[in-house]
């Protein structure tokens, strides 16, 4: 089903999304010279830092297909939605996707919004249960995940849904296809991965 989007002057905003309250956060001078270890351990690193798909390294590293659960489909308009100041590269007007990732017996493992151009999300998005990394693999998409931010922190409403306390890692990254900005990401990874990364922190 399409999505089509009505301007007006009174849009309503819906519910807002989960962003991090930081402790610590990095850019891209910290992301190019990569963390010390003690500050944030090599596989995290990895997972954080690193350009690839996070989905196919969730299901590698559990050993079981990722799913995903859509929380949020919402049209913000023009409206920055609190959002990493990066929001503007993404034309308008723009749909907000929320999203958990779990494996596929039920364990949460991240949280992702993503903000996208309303008029082509259908194009890219074309089954919304899929990851967007298995969405747009389907498609043989050509991108490049251009990773832009880094953070240390708390959210109740992760804690929540992760079902453990914080603080959490998270990160934003822009995904660009033929030169053009395509969406922005913002995901939050669960420490109930140290399960298979091993302490986030080395003491």
């Amino acid at each position: 089903m399409s999505i089509t989007f009505t301007p007006t002057n009174n849009l309503t905003l819906p519910a807002a999304w989960h962003r991090l309250t930081p402790i610590w956060q990095g850019g891209e001078e910290v992301i190019q010279k990569s963390l010390p270890h003690t500050q944030l351990a090599p596989a995290w690193q990895l997972m954080l830092l690193g350009d690839g798909s996070p989905t196919r390294h969730l299901e590698l590293l559990t050993g079981e297909p990722v799913e995903v659960d859509v929380i949020d489909m919402s049209l913000i308009g023009m409206d920055l939605d609190g959002a990493p100041d990066l929001i503007q590269a993404v034309p308008g007007p723009r749909l907000r996707r929320q999203v958990w990732l779990r494996t596929a017996s039920g364990q949460r493992l991240a949280y992702a919004t993503s903000w996208w151009e309303a008029s082509h999300v259908d194009e890219y998005l074309q089954n919304r249960s899929l990851p967007i990394w298995a969405s747009l693999a389907r498609l043989r998409t050509e991108l490049y995940r251009d990773v832009r931010g880094i953070y240390y922190g708390d959210s109740s409403a992760l804690e929540s849904g992760f079902d453990v306390t914080g603080p959490f890692w998270g990160r934003h990254y822009l995904f660009w296809h033929h030169g053009q900005p395509l969406t922005l990401i913002y995901e939050v990874f669960s420490p109930y991965l140290t399960k298979y990364l091993g302490a986030m922190q080395l003491n």
